[in-house]
C-alpha cells in the first residue's frame, strides 16, 4: 500500500502567528492566520516564573527582541517560545 499525502494543502490549515506588534510595557498585538487578533500581556507569566533564563525577559530590550519563526514568536533562537494555542487564547 502506498499514501500519498499533499502537504502543501495540509499546511494551509496549520494555525500561525501572522505578525505581532509590541505594544507597550509586556504586551504584543498578536494577528492569527484564522483572522484572530490578540493583545498578549507576556508581565503575569514572566513575574511568575523563578527559572533566570525566562525572567531575565523581565529585560524590555530582550522582550521586545522577539521574531516570528515559522508562524511562531519567539526570542532569541528559541530560548523562549509559547503554543500557538496558549496564545491564541491569551493565556500563558
Amino acid at each position: 500500500m502506498k499514501l500519498i499525502v499533499d502537504y502543501s494543502e495540509k499546511q494551509q490549515d496549520i494555525l500561525r502567528v501572522e505578525s505581532a506588534k509590541y505594544l507597550a510595557d509586556y504586551k504584543l498585538e498578536i494577528s492569527f492566520s484564522d483572522g484572530l487578533k490578540n493583545i498578549v500581556d507576556f508581565l503575569p507569566f514572566l513575574n511568575k516564573s523563578s527559572h533566570p533564563e525566562i525572567k531575565k525577559y523581565l529585560d524590555l530590550g530582550l522582550f521586545r527582541s522577539f521574531q516570528i519563526i515559522e508562524g511562531n514568536i519567539n526570542w532569541n533562537d528559541f530560548d523562549l517560545i509559547f503554543p500557538i494555542s496558549s496564545l491564541r487564547a491569551a493565556k500563558l
